[in-house]
């Protein structure tokens, strides 16, 4: 069973950005996952999974958002690897 987060924002929001509220809705869900992959809560394969996208996929946007895809220890990147 999977979970969900509810999360108000203003109607004005979207239009304020130029996004239509569901072009809003994803750039929020991926900016929530790249942070907690930044702040290393998830990882690649976790993170990409949230989105319902490939890992690589994942990884490829992280420049959006100036974080760098790579940052891991070497036992952290088998981890990761474990769980993709």
């Amino acid at each position: 069973m999977a979970l969900s987060i509810k999360i108000y924002y203003p109607k004005t929001m979207p239009d304020a950005l130029n996004e239509t509220p569901e072009e809003f809705e994803q750039e929020a869900k991926i900016a929530m996952a790249v942070k907690l992959y930044e702040m290393k809560k998830l990882s690649s394969g976790m993170a990409a999974s949230l989105l319902g996208m490939e890992r690589a996929t994942f990884l490829l946007l992280l420049h959006r958002y100036s974080v760098v895809a790579i940052d891991l220890t070497e036992e952290e990147l088998q981890g990761d690897m474990d769980n993709a």
